[in-house]
């Protein structure tokens, strides 16, 4: 918005023609956001304990767990809400909103909100929420509608790009449909299993932000992109803002949501927050490098799955309890010490991804 106000103004005031640089925006939409947070905190807050918006503690017959995560009861829960709408506010304010990709990932950011919202009132309500297949279907839902417009659309490249080799180009056609979809459940369920412990989720978040402002920078800038070797995506260095639009309120959520965390971000954060990485890494064409910077999503992720798979299959379990953080907690570390290693696992997954930027 503020692109499309003052940057008409430049050939009178010549300082509006700063407007036109992706990083002035994208770096005012990080103070935006982190303000727009910390100023409505008190009130969000006040207003989640009003309605008894609170934190029940549910793990699955897990006694011990149950018996280490106690005084999490009655914290107040769904402060993604603030996130979305500080997000979503500064995105808007500072975005050139003439950019689809603008668009395409608020949409997906609200559908995944509300699916996590309505899952969130659901626990608050009667004590459980979606089920695992009705959750799924919403994710599913939301993913193939995004893949069929990115397929209708010609702008946008259906192609894989492959971390370290810049000749091999494989073009999905129809089947991306199927892998938008993947990649929007993928995310989205891996950042809600990660959720697990106070400031975990939401610090990975914040790196992996930092990471896709980088990656869809240079997707959108040509001569980096021909420089890198990597796909070039008009308009995709807009996305740019919305990442640190992101990072900004997700490191002014982590002042809230700390060990001991005043506030959790509930399903209705986990799910949009995830979905929406999953998203920008859709359109610049890094879902293969997705996996390599959100690796501690990804090993949250597998745990649950081998755990599943395990149960079923061989009638025991692989871990002590899934998630991984659950496993280290029952293996006797405190929670503070596994948040801080577990974030340093993802600031290295993250620089193994910058590394295959010139490893091509």
């Amino acid at each position: 918005m503020i692109y499309h106000l003052l940057y008409p103004l430049t050939k009178y005031f010549f300082i509006f023609n700063v407007t036109r640089y992706i990083t002035f925006r994208s770096g005012c939409a990080v103070v935006t956001s982190f303000i727009i947070v910390m100023v409505f905190w008190k009130f969000t807050l006040k207003r989640l304990k009003r309605l008894k918006i609170v934190e029940k503690i549910d793990m699955y017959g897990h006694i011990h767990l149950e018996a280490l995560h106690e005084d999490k009861r009655g914290t107040p829960t769904m402060g993604g809400v603030l996130i979305l709408f500080s997000v979503i506010a500064s995105t808007l304010l500072w975005a050139r909103l003439d950019n689809s990709f603008i668009w395409l990932s608020i949409a997906v950011m609200l559908a995944l909100g509300a699916l996590g919202l309505h899952d969130d009132l659901l626990k608050i309500k009667r004590g459980r929420g979606l089920s695992r297949k009705e959750k799924l279907f919403g994710q599913i839902a939301v993913g193939a509608v995004l893949g069929i417009l990115i397929v209708l659309d010609k702008n946008i490249s259906t192609a894989w790009d492959f971390p370290f080799f810049k000749k091999i180009i494989v073009d999905l056609g129809y089947f991306y449909i199927f892998w938008a979809a993947l990649i929007i459940v993928a995310t989205s369920n891996a950042v809600n299993f990660t959720d697990g412990l106070d400031g975990l989720a939401i610090g990975a978040l914040t790196i992996n932000a930092l990471i896709f402002a980088v990656l869809a920078y240079l997707s959108g800038h040509f001569k980096f992109a021909s420089y890198l070797f990597i796909p070039h995506i008009k308009g995709a260095g807009e996305l740019t803002v919305l990442c640190l639009s992101l990072g900004g309120a997700a490191l002014a959520f982590l002042w809230f949501n700390s060990y001991p965390a005043d506030v959790f971000m509930g399903d209705v954060g986990a799910l949009s927050l995830g979905g929406v990485i999953g998203v920008i890494a859709l359109f610049v064409k890094k879902e293969l490098l997705l996996f390599v910077s959100g690796g501690l999503f990804v090993i949250e992720a597998l745990t649950v799955i081998l755990q599943i798979l395990s149960v079923r299959f061989r009638g025991k379990r692989l871990f002590r309890a899934a998630p991984l953080h659950h496993h280290l907690q029952l293996l006797g570390w405190k929670e503070p010490k596994i948040i801080v290693r577990l974030w340093i696992v993802s600031i290295i997954c993250a620089v193994i991804a910058l590394l295959t930027l010139k490893l091509r």
